[in-house]
């Protein structure tokens, strides 16, 4: 079966990213099957971090078509495995007003285990954007002017 990475590309046009972090996630069987297949979206998903817990919440993970009765909840919250002291930086990370945790990819690791990429982030507004876009396009006329030059 082919291993498949499901990428948050909306997080990074959204959110400036200050940190990122690798959590393990646990998991259901037929949930292991559905992303192996490549059928997960993490688009509108967040964590939260609750007392000493950290939850994967709104991740969408399609039903696996074969696992009849035994099927998962395509949209159950997930719990994220992190050591305590990540658990509670996260937690002070959160208490700073704007910052959240995006999950940016969903992926397995060498060993065939399931993790998530989380960053750190704050929202950009329409000036942050437009900046971002102003800052690509002139790196790319500058990359353009320097093969002509060549």
């Amino acid at each position: 079966m082919e291993t498949r990475e499901i990428v948050n590309r909306k997080a990074r046009h959204d959110f400036e990213i200050f940190e990122t972090l690798e959590a393990g996630i646990a998991l259901r069987g037929t949930e292991v099957k559905s992303i192996r297949q490549g059928k997960a979206v993490i688009n509108d998903a967040f964590a939260r971090v609750d007392k000493e817990e950290v939850w994967l919440v709104g991740a969408h993970i399609d039903e696996y078509a074969p696992g009849n009765r035994f099927n998962h909840d395509p949209k159950r919250f997930r719990k994220l495995l992190l050591h305590r002291a990540e658990i509670r930086r996260l937690f002070q990370r959160g208490a700073v007003k704007g910052l959240t945790l995006v999950p940016l990819k969903l992926y397995f690791n060498q060993r065939g285990v399931a993790k998530v990429l989380l960053g750190v982030a704050r929202g950009k507004g329409g000036a942050d954007r437009r900046n971002d876009l102003k800052k690509r396009d002139t790196q790319r006329e500058i990359q353009q002017a320097m093969r002509r030059r060549r």
